[in-house]
């Protein structure tokens, strides 16, 4: 289903509260936030529409839909901008009170659209929902204007009793949310009282629906409804955690990062420090100095902010130093789509500094993955003492979907040990503290901390010389400190890429990495159904690629690899194994529907 409105309507919080209720009930679930860019469109315009989708099911689900079943629609602009990803036969509930000629002809309307015979292939409910809800908080003496603000929670009322919903969680919510105002709380609990009424008393809605929770989907444990924005906090703390390190935060606001740095300024009781920097330089420049001091340092941003911060990046690469570079990407170039979800930053990640300066890229699949990621990337990064790109999106931040809360005893153990005294001893036998003298498994570099005893260094980007650290002009010496960075890169212990070949006889693979993980599972899944043999495999980590990826896939004839780009990933196969990917881009601002991969697989598997 899919609730629509102008910015002002209140669709995100009447989405994420039906969403916060089916998760409480037990189904599985996927959505997808949208909404503008700017901070207030004009009301009742097509580029102010707000609209959240939630797909939710009693078994395993992966994508938040293609077409929504149920629309509801709380204006002309709300219906225009979204009947035609409608089915025929779909549910439309429209508030018809919104309805009037000038609005209409707002969104080029010439005739109203539920007279005129254009929904007759839908099926269409007409609620007066203004009225309605000014109605109902008649008692509470409120303007009309504060009344009419309750009518997302009409809806919600609604929709909670066509699908038997929860409601106990909603009106507790309410009462929080609204605790300084209880008029206002009241209020809106009455509203979506009165919508779950009107739906139980009307002759309009004949059919309310049973979803039964998706036990099946899940294994067992305790679970609940997490975003990839908040996944991806909570990873980041527990890695701290696990690392036994305060964590610091240097971070500027950016859409669509700034979440996390919402979320973890709460966290002050697990040693988090959060900094809002004056701009994106000083917040990874501020991060970089707590990585310095003993801190798991953190920086987060989007496409723009990681353009920025490349130069401290590639500092970071020269002083190896952990540090976590978090970008949530977002359409671009410039500016771009802030709002709108995009791939499009992997080559930036891959080679965006000067120099020869290689980062580790890892990149979660699903929301709820973002956790797991997180911890993945802080082991990276304080295993080899290195900078990681961790690569999220849109669609993931904003996306949500059932999350089961792990034991802490699943997590891994991150504890580092810093360097305590000398570890070198010279030619005349003196015992000297070398900072660049490297672990022979890893090649990490030491961590002193400053201010310990003997433990001084120099530190800075000009080259360093081998093991001592000096400042080194020598040719010779920058060709293996390039090479020796390198291949701590190369080396990185990650496991190996698991492939879904059920039958072993497929000729055609689908790679993926990030976000377009959900929509090409379900796509695959649409093509076996149907009697197609299809490979699945899935990157999570993309530098470095794992240690089969080449074997595998020269096992298939064909290599398809979607994404959300014009071909980055598929250009860093092409180079790396010499074989023909075939690349199918979107860069809409929007995820893939498993639709449009399934009919572009099949026609792979075909061609």
């Amino acid at each position: 289903m899919r609730f629509a409105g102008d910015s002002g309507d209140g669709m995100q919080l009447t989405g994420d509260r039906f969403t916060s209720e089916t998760a409480s009930f037990g189904n599985d679930l996927s959505t997808l936030p949208n909404f503008p860019a700017e901070i207030r469109a004009p009301a009742g315009t097509l580029p102010g529409v707000s609209s959240f989708q939630l797909h939710f099911a009693d078994h395993d689900i992966l994508t938040p839909g293609d077409a929504p079943n149920v629309l509801v629609a709380m204006n002309p602009a709300a219906l225009k901008a979204n009947i035609a990803d409608l089915p025929r036969g779909a549910e439309i509930i429209v508030n018809t009170d919104e309805f009037t000629k000038r609005a209409m002809q707002k969104v080029g309307y010439a005739a109203s659209p539920l007279e005129d015979g254009s929904l007759d292939g839908y099926s269409v409910h007409p609620v007066p929902l203004t009225t309605l809800t000014v109605e109902a908080l008649k008692e509470f003496g409120l303007s009309r204007k504060e009344a009419e603000r309750s009518k997302n929670m009409f809806a919600l009322g609604l929709l909670s009793w066509m699908y038997n919903r929860p409601t106990e969680g909603t009106e507790k919510f309410l009462r929080v949310k609204f605790g300084r105002k209880p008029d206002i709380a009241a209020a809106n609990i009455a509203a979506f009282r009165a919508g779950w009424n009107f739906g139980e008393t009307t002759e309009d809605f004949a059919v309310s629906y049973e979803v039964a929770p998706a036990a099946a989907a899940f294994e067992p444990g305790v679970y609940r409804n997490i975003s990839g924005g908040l996944a991806l906090a909570y990873g980041l703390v527990a890695a701290a955690r696990q690392a036994d390190l305060p964590l610091f935060l240097g971070s500027y606001p950016i859409t669509p990062a700034s979440d996390i740095l919402h979320e973890l300024s709460r966290h002050k009781n697990f040693g988090v420090r959060t900094f809002q920097a004056e701009d994106e330089i000083a917040g990874i420049g501020a991060a970089l100095g707590a990585a310095f001091g003993g801190s798991l340092a953190v920086t987060t941003t989007s496409g723009p902010g990681v353009a920025l911060k490349s130069e401290t990046v590639g500092l970071a690469v020269s002083l190896e130093l952990p540090l976590l570079i978090v970008d949530i990407q977002r359409g671009g170039p410039s500016t771009g789509l802030p709002t709108k979800t995009e791939q499009a930053d992997l080559l930036q990640a891959m080679y965006g500094r000067n120099g020869e300066a290689p980062v580790p890229v890892v990149a979660p699949r699903t929301p709820a993955d973002c956790f797991g990621a997180a911890m993945e990337a802080a082991r990276i990064a304080l295993t080899y003492r290195t900078p990681v790109f961790l690569l999220s999106d849109g669609y993931l931040a904003n996306g949500s979907e059932p999350w089961r809360v792990p034991d802490v005893t699943e997590l891994p153990d991150l504890q580092v040990h810093f360097a305590k005294g000398p570890n070198h001893v010279t030619d005349d036998g003196t015992e000297v503290f070398w900072p660049y003298k490297r672990d022979p498994q890893t090649l990490a570099r030491p961590w002193a901390l400053p201010g310990t005893p003997g433990l001084e260094h120099r530190i800075g980007g000009i080259e360093k010389e081998n093991g001592t650290g000096n400042i080194s002009y020598s040719p010779a010496n920058h060709d293996l400190m390039v090479r020796t960075r390198q291949a701590k890169i190369d080396g990185i212990t990650i496991p190996d890429i698991d492939v879904d070949d059920p039958t072993g006889h497929a000729r055609t693979l689908v790679l993926g990495w990030g976000s377009t993980y959900g929509p090409i599972t379900a796509a695959v899944r649409r093509l076996r159904t149907a009697g197609d043999t299809i490979a699945q495999a899935h990157l999570r980590h993309i530098n470095p690629f794992p240690k089969n990826l080449g074997d595998v896939l020269k096992r298939y004839d064909k290599v398809v690899i979607p994404e959300m780009n014009l071909g980055q990933l598929a250009t860093l196969i092409r180079a790396k194994y010499l074989i023909d990917a075939h690349s199918y881009n979107q860069v809409n601002g929007m995820p893939f529907k498993a639709e449009q991969l399934a009919t572009a697989l099949k026609e792979a598997i075909d061609g």
